[in-house]
Parts: C-alpha cells; structure tokens; sequence
C-alpha cells in the first residue's frame, strides 16, 4: 500500500459528507485514515453515479451521463482525469483498485438508466446484484486489506446479501418510481403474473416472495460469515459491521411483515454504536 495523503474536506471533494448518511458510515469511519479516506472516495463515486441513474431526467439523458462517467474512468486510468476526481485518481494508485470494477458498477447503473427494471429474472437480477453491489464489494476488500481469493469470495457474498436487503427494504419507494426488483420467476411461482410495481405488492401472496428472497440473503450473509471468520480480524472489521446492520435491517422487515401498508425499517443510532462498539475495536 502507497504511503500517500488524501484531503477529504468538502472543498476538494466532499466525500465525507456524501457518507454521512450511510448505513455504512460507522463501519467506514473507523478505519484506518488512509484506507478511510479511500473508501470515501469510493462511496462518493458510487453515489455520484447513482444519482445519475435515480434521476428524473429522461433515460437517453442518464445513460449519456453514465457514459461520460465511463470516459471520466479511462480518463484517470490514463494519467488524466477532471482535477476534481485526483482523489479518487489517488486512491485507484494507493490500493490497486481495478478499472473492470468501477466500469461493473457503471454498467449496474446503466440497467436502470436504460429502463425501469420490473420482475427481472433471477439471471437478471443476479448480474444487477454483481455489478451494483459485488464490484463494490471487489473495490472495498482491496482497500481493507482482505486477501486476493477470501476478499472476491467475500464481495460475491456480501455483495449480494446486502443489496437483497435493500431491495427488500425498498420495495415501496422503488415502486414508487416504477421500478420492481422481485425476480419474475419467484412471482410466477405465487401466482403474481402482473409486474406492475404497486399491483404486484399488494398481491396477497408477496409475502411468499419476499420469504424466498430473505432466504437467499440469509444464505449469502452464513457464507461471508464464514469467508470472515477465516481471515485476519481488522481486515475485516468494516465489512462485519456493514453485515451486522443489514442483518438487523434484514431480520426488522422480516418481524414487520410484508403486507401493505409497509412501515419504513431503520437501525436506531444505540444498536448501530453497539455493532460498532462489538465489532470495530480489535
């Protein structure tokens, strides 16, 4: 790892205060400054581009700023780059960070951009899961430090365990914007042949969905428990805690219900001190 300084004020890039409002916020905040700083950037970026794809512009308009996104990364990979991403040109140095990852998450965003996902298949949904979710997961775990084979099994896993529990979190507000990430064939199997959003969740039956879907998360969540227990702790002390909260986002939709209407689920401030306090100090 490259001995190196990053500002992280809001003049330069604003990174920090980007990850505030994060689940994630603590887990990142307690790492190392260095590596913190670097995983700052890579939130920022992330919701940068996420905010092109969530945007209400029309979706020729996203996908040109995704591309400009696109050509932004050759850019830095080149030497180059727009002098306010030489942070983030830094961190790429710093830690090794790979240009197919960051392209992954663009790619993530760009189906949603190009349309509003509705009732994907579980292939489908699968690949949105890696490149949203798990390519983030392939750029964290170099900057934690996580080796070469644990730290890609830990992305796949995690990865994928966090981002079903957003979806299951979001499936109002996403239906809200046209948008429905329940795969088509787990809706078919309960007799929901309809993939519009805000029809499809007031089936009766979407609970035998969700449950389905809570299985799968819970099985990627044992798996990066174990990929974690196997390797050295503070390498691994962030990603614990961002498994920790998700799980107990996880397991406080499963305790609400699915029926509508659906009660916003939140870690409460106390229990997230207390993860970090289990978890972040070795």
């Amino acid at each position: 790892m490259t001995d190196f300084a990053l500002r992280t004020d809001d003049e330069e890039t604003g990174a920090p205060r980007r990850a505030a409002g994060s689940s994630f916020y603590f887990a990142m905040r307690i790492l190392p400054r260095l590596q913190r700083d670097g995983m700052f950037e890579i939130y920022s970026f992330c919701r940068r581009v996420d905010d092109i794809a969530d945007s209400p512009a029309p979706h020729s308009e996203r996908l040109a700023g995704l591309a400009r996104w696109r050509g932004e990364i050759d850019a830095l990979y080149a030497g180059g780059g727009r002098p306010e991403n030489r942070s983030l040109a830094r961190v790429i140095a710093a830690f090794g960070l790979r240009k197919e990852d960051f392209l992954a998450v663009i790619e993530g965003m760009e189906m949603d951009a190009a349309e509003d996902i509705r009732a994907p298949d579980l292939a489908r949904l699968d690949l949105y899961c890696d490149r949203v979710a798990s390519a983030v997961g392939r750029l964290s775990v170099r900057i934690f430090g996580v080796g070469e084979a644990d730290g890609q099994l830990l992305a796949h896993h995690l990865g994928r365990a966090l981002q079903l529990t957003n979806i299951l979190r979001d499936l109002d507000e996403d239906a809200a914007i046209g948008r429905l990430y329940l795969p088509r064939e787990l809706l078919r199997d309960a007799g929901i042949t309809d993939d519009d959003p805000r029809t499809a969740l007031s089936h009766p039956a979407i609970a035998t969905v969700c449950d389905d879907l809570v299985r799968r998360a819970r099985e990627h969540f044992t798996q990066a428990d174990a990929i974690m227990d196997r390797c050295p702790r503070p390498t691994v002390r962030a990603p614990r805690i961002m498994g920790k909260v998700y799980r107990r986002i996880l397991d406080q939709l499963v305790a609400r219900g699915w029926a509508a209407p659906r009660s916003p689920v939140r870690v409460g401030r106390l229990h997230l001190l207390r993860i970090v306090a289990q978890y972040g100090f070795v």
